[in-house]
């Protein structure tokens, strides 16, 4: 089973843009005529910030309903399950990019911006910024539509397109501290967190104890175990269970697949013993929790 191949898995997809592009669209004006019902659950194949401009309503993101406020801004990675509880009354900024924008780590901030602002379940799926970041991102924002509308046929236009929108997401998280893991990328046991969270995403559905994470990463497990500590408040195992048993939860209720098939595509080969992790971490068995 191509498991990361999530258009065949949920049972709605949000289109993705084509190849290396950004779609900036306001809301609500974007969802008139929208092909999906967007009050209703579904899932991302790429990355997507949502900024909300006018606070009142709820913004659910994986099974965690947040009210929302005043320019609060939202950061959706691919697979994440999320709805609004009334589309048409939201007023904002939707702003989707593919893949490929995050695609390159070559450098530590590279793999910041990916697994701290996305890529992250373990902590908020957002943050609320003043009204000064707010002008500033959107300066930003009335570059990348300047790109997109005179650049297209200029050299270098992915690479600018890329550049502004790694400089937006750079001046979020300046501006907003509580996002960061830490503000000092290159200490060696906040980027090991990092390079922890990159893995872990990547290889969920097959790795399942910290000492197959910690020889992906070539450290020992004490080592691992301590940079998770000093960074977060979950140990390295809580993280990796809870990590297995969101993406059960999504496919759960949010998928066609049997509980055998679920059990299969997260790596467990007996799927009674899926069943007694499922209830052990959520107090549910897994037909259950679906009924429910």
């Amino acid at each position: 089973m191509n498991y990361h191949n999530i258009e065949t898995i949920y049972n709605t997809v949000c289109n993705v843009p084509k190849g290396a592009s950004v779609n900036i669209a306001h809301m609500p004006q974007c969802f008139v005529g929208d092909e999906i019902d967007n009050d209703a659950p579904h899932v991302h194949t790429f990355y997507e910030i949502i900024w909300f401009q006018k606070s009142g309503g709820v913004h659910t993101v994986d099974f965690t309903q947040y009210p929302v406020e005043r320019n609060s801004l939202f950061f959706l990675s691919p697979g994440q399950v999320h709805c609004f509880d009334n589309a048409a009354n939201h007023e904002g900024i939707l702003i989707k990019f593919c893949t490929d924008f995050l695609k390159d780590e070559r450098t530590d901030d590279d793999i910041f911006l990916k697994y701290n602002i996305f890529n992250a379940f373990d902590q908020q799926p957002y943050c609320t910024i003043d009204d000064n970041t707010a002008e500033q991102l959107m300066a930003l924002l009335k570059r990348i539509q300047g790109e997109q509308e005179e650049g297209h046929d200029l050299q270098g236009h992915i690479e600018m397109l890329q550049s502004l929108t790694k400089i937006f997401l750079i001046t979020v998280q300046r501006h907003y501290k509580a996002l960061a893991v830490q503000q000092q990328p290159q200490k060696s046991s906040q980027r090991l967190f990092l390079l922890f969270r990159k893995t872990l995403e990547q290889n969920y559905h097959k790795y399942h104890t910290v000492k197959e994470y910690a020889d992906v990463l070539n450290v020992s497990s004490k080592t691992l175990s301590n940079s998770i500590a000093e960074c977060s408040n979950k140990t390295a195992l809580t993280l990796i269970n809870d990590r297995i048993t969101l993406e059960a939860k999504r496919l759960l209720l949010y998928s066609n697949l049997i509980t055998k098939e679920i059990a299969d595509a997260l790596g467990f080969e007996d799927p009674s013993y899926f069943a007694k992790f499922f209830k052990r971490q959520t107090g549910f068995q897994p037909s259950a929790f679906k009924n429910n």
